[in-house]
């Protein structure tokens, strides 16, 4: 037998093992690839934040100037009264210091809150620009309206005789006032009575108040309030009634309700929202009436966890976007890879590792141009103009390293579909994770179909298909050399 048949089937051998490793080194080599660009993908973001941090200064001068958050805490009945005790005094005796018990008055306040209360009001949204950013700031028209109870002293253990009904006001607390337009004004019944600036409450210094008087000691005493001032972001209400009732609506699409107390019914459109809270005392951690001879009624962890309202929240805005739109960036990379992997095995060429990375540039340089643009123009716009040319410039660039025009569309058309799959997921807001899964689905179930013909064990080409027999036919032995 001849030796000469050995070498080819060595060399056989060797190249399928060549082929294998060759094929082993390539994916490896891309999986390193895309963990390096992480590194500048990591970089655009540092830039993203250091924009987003100079956003948030310019809208926090802007709303410094327009009004804040703003929480509104009331109306509150506060009456003055008398309190007599004994206190011990040093007093000078014939020439002598001595200590003895003197009766004292000294003047406290006790407070009631309505037992129905009742705000409708409307939000009408503004957007306010400084240079390219924009803030969302709000016009609010309240209407707050309720009833007294004759207050009852009695629980509070005060005498009659103790009380002050001449100085008693009602009082208001909103966290910022300064957007109020006009004289604020108090109906009492058939009466009109000015506010004046300052709060009673104790601890909450920015509100109005109006002197009630003789008013106050009457029986099922009904308000009514008309209130209007300027706010961004959020506006909440603390629900001051033993019934709270509160119906809010605006053209705003995208409202957040937030706080301790759930709308009852709520409706949102594309044209605005309205929502209905309906908030009990139960749900609150502060008395219907207290005095402020001891700690503070109103203590202001217990406000705080129990206000409740909206927030104008934002859509979507570009920052965000990009900013879900890198945390995407490793499987966009391996999306955008796969592909090219795919051409490599049914073109039978071969990209370089530094075609890889020119490539992988580009698509780090997409980030970079839809952040740069979608500070300038619309979210959409921008995302089209940078996605289609990072598309047209991979596109070409691939195109003439496999000399194949229609190599380059199919790039184009895979670069597209991934483009056109990001922007989907980046938009929905709910549906985000099942459309993102869906599409990582979708695309591996199509690299899996296209190369199922594909020898890898041969460096990804094609394995020649053999034909069988004719029926009849037996195939020929083989031959050895002797």
């Amino acid at each position: 037998m001849s030796a000469s048949s050995f070498p080819p089937q060595n060399s056989a051998a060797a190249g399928a093992s060549a082929g294998r490793h060759a094929a082993t080194f390539r994916l490896a080599g891309i999986a390193l690839l895309i963990l390096a660009l992480l590194l500048p993908l990591g970089m655009i973001g540092s830039v993203l934040r250091e924009r987003l941090q100079r956003r948030h200064e310019a809208v926090a001068e802007i709303t410094g100037t327009w009004g804040r958050d703003q929480a509104v805490l009331g109306p509150v009945l506060a009456v003055p009264y008398r309190a007599r005790h004994k206190i011990w005094r040093e007093i000078s005796v014939e020439g002598r210091v001595e200590k003895r018990e003197v009766d004292a008055t000294r003047i406290f306040t006790a407070f009631f809150l309505p037992s129905e209360l009742a705000i409708e009001g409307r939000l009408a949204p503004e957007r306010l620009h400084r240079g390219i950013y924009d803030a969302v700031v709000y016009r609010s028209t309240l209407t707050l309206s309720g009833r007294f109870e004759k207050p009852d002293f009695a629980p509070l253990k005060i005498e009659a005789d103790e009380i002050l009904w001449p100085d008693a006001v009602v009082t208001l607390a909103v966290s910022d006032l300064r957007g109020a337009g006009e004289t604020l004004r108090l109906a009492w019944g058939k009466e009109e009575i000015p506010f004046v600036p300052g709060s009673r409450l104790p601890g909450w210094s920015s509100g109005v108040h109006a002197r009630l008087g003789a008013r106050a000691a009457q029986a099922g005493g009904t308000f009514r309030l008309p209130l209007d001032f300027r706010g961004s972001g959020a506006l909440q209400f603390v629900p001051a009634g033993r019934q709270t009732v509160v119906h809010l609506a605006s053209e705003w699409p995208d409202p957040s309700f937030r706080g301790a107390f759930a709308p009852s019914e709520r409706k949102i459109t594309p044209q605005g929202f309205t929502a209905i809270w309906k908030a009990a005392w139960y749900g609150r951690g502060f008395p219907q009436r207290w005095t402020d001879a001891a700690a503070p009624g109103l203590d202001p962890a217990a406000v705080n966890a129990s206000l409740f309202g909206v927030q104008l929240m934002p859509k979507l805005d570009a920052y965000r976007l990009v900013e879900r739109s890198i945390k995407y960036g490793a499987l966009f990379f391996t999306f955008v890879f796969a592909a090219f992997v795919l051409s490599e095995a049914r073109a039978k060429a071969r990209m370089h590792a530094v075609q890889y990375l020119l490539v992988g540039a580009a698509l780090c340089l997409f980030y970079l141009l839809l952040l740069s643009l979608s500070e300038l123009w619309r979210f959409g716009l921008a995302y089209l103009v940078a996605s289609a040319a990072s598309t047209l410039l991979v596109a070409a660039y691939c195109a003439a390293v496999f000399r194949s025009a229609g190599r380059g569309r199919q790039i184009a058309a895979w670069l597209a579909l991934a483009y056109g799959w990001l922007y989907v997921v980046l938009t929905l807001q709910d549906w985000s994770l099942l459309v993102g899964a869906i599409g990582l689905f979708l695309a591996l179930a199509a690299v899996m179909y296209l190369t199922r013909d594909v020898d890898w064990s041969a460096g990804g080409a094609k394995p020649r298909v053999v034909p069988p027999a004719p029926k009849g036919l037996r195939p020929a032995p083989k031959t050895m050399d002797v």
